[in-house]
């Protein structure tokens, strides 16, 4: 496993086959959905479109829809085929991965909302480009560690998670802008504190990425590295790689 890219098992049953791969399927198209009301929440602050913001706030219920269906997909599979080791390693990884992606897709439909409060607002007037790098950055995040999860690859999840340090240092930072705006100019206030909490939700779906990469690792290498500093996740990653290298070589 040194590229640490993996899959499920297959099967004697071409049915089980199908079903796990409809599943992992349906968690990317779910993915694509979050990933897209991300782009669309963040275009309309950008750009003060209402109408771009009614559309994420309207399509919401379509990704609760999906994280319902695939959840019980998912029991159905637990139930008829008591799934071990790797594939259930599998149907775990992704009853964690839809919640999270869910979150996202509230987190951004909070944002098309603030969109709405902004253009509502008549001072000041103009685009609201402090959430712009940080928008790129948690798109990017999302767009990466579901390419891992395609994958199945831990390497490129490590990579998201160090990403998401990265993000926390830029929120900190616009934060500190944000706040700078304020007491330079009281009548700003309305105004930065619905971008206080866009980029609140935009720091929020980095983390969310960085629990799906954590769920990608989990499945990969069968570890569970929630809850732990990122130096931990690398030492544990790097740990099982070469233990795994070890056992290849002896065989």
């Amino acid at each position: 496993m040194g590229g640490t890219a993996t899959r499920y098992n297959r099967h004697i049953s071409e049915q089980f086959n199908a079903e796990l791969e409809d599943v992992r399927q349906r968690v990317l198209a779910m993915g694509g959905m979050v990933e897209q009301q991300i782009n669309r929440a963040v275009n309309a602050v950008l750009e003060t479109d209402t109408g771009l913001a009614k559309q994420v706030i309207e399509d919401d219920h379509k990704v609760n829809g999906m994280e319902v269906f695939i959840d019980e997909e998912c029991s159905r599979i637990l139930a008829r085929r008591h799934p071990a080791a790797s594939d259930l390693r599998l149907i775990i990884a992704i009853i964690k991965t839809i919640t999270d992606l869910e979150r996202i897709g509230d987190e951004a439909e909070r944002v098309a909302r603030m969109a709405l409060d902004l253009a509502a607002l008549d001072f000041p007037r103009g685009p609201h480009r402090e959430i712009e790098t940080l928008g790129q950055h948690v798109q990017g995040m999302l767009h990466d560690v579901l390419d891992a999860f395609a994958r199945m690859d831990a390497d490129a999840a490590l990579a998201v998670a160090r990403t998401d340090a990265k993000v926390d240092r830029e929120y900190e930072a616009v934060m500190r802008q944000c706040i700078t705006f304020m007491i330079e100019d009281p009548r700003s206030i309305s105004r930065v504190m619905d971008i206080v909490w866009s980029i609140r939700s935009l720091e929020r779906i980095g983390d969310h990425a960085r629990n799906l990469a954590e769920y990608v690792i989990f499945f990969v290498h069968g570890k569970d590295v929630r809850h732990i500093s990122l130096e931990e996740m690398e030492r544990e990653v790097t740990g099982i790689v070469a233990q795994q290298a070890g056992e290849s070589a002896a065989d």
